[in-house]
């Protein structure tokens, strides 16, 4: 456990939390800086700052408990959709260095966006890519 990190210091107690779910492995609580209303994060209860640094078992159960938390926010919140994001690393905003998935609630003209440009890739050098993504992954 990293001993100044805010989810661990979470899942222990020593921080308040509106907890909506736990499991052996998980915790779900709202986000405290929530993009939209229902904005809740699923939270590994053993610290691993990111993806690479997490367990199989606890990533599967991250995103079990992710599936059950989304089931409860259309009930809860009418939501029309959701993004779910994970960040790893500083390089993409990662803000906690803690694994851990945002379940953002969505709705038609919310005003929230998605800035993510449709800009056609570069064919060959996703050729490459891919086959260097091949090798690495031994397939």
């Amino acid at each position: 456990m990293a001993a100044a990190c805010v989810f661990c210091k979470i899942r222990d107690g020593e921080l308040p939390s509106m907890r909506v779910y736990e499991d052996d492995r998980t915790l779900a609580i709202m986000d405290i800086n929530p993009l939209t209303s229902g904005h809740c994060l699923v939270i590994t209860k053993t610290h691993a700052p990111t993806l690479w640094d997490a367990g199989v078992e606890d990533l599967q159960a991250a995103m079990a408990a992710a599936r059950k938390v989304a089931i409860a926010l259309r009930t809860a919140v009418k939501l029309d959709g959701l993004n779910m994001l994970q960040a790893n690393g500083a390089a993409a905003f990662q803000s906690v260095p803690h694994y851990h998935l945002h379940l953002i609630p969505r709705w038609h003209n919310d005003d929230k966006g998605f800035d993510w440009p449709v800009v056609p890739g570069d064919r060959a050098q996703i050729q490459a890519i891919g086959e260097r993504l091949r090798e690495a992954l031994g397939s």
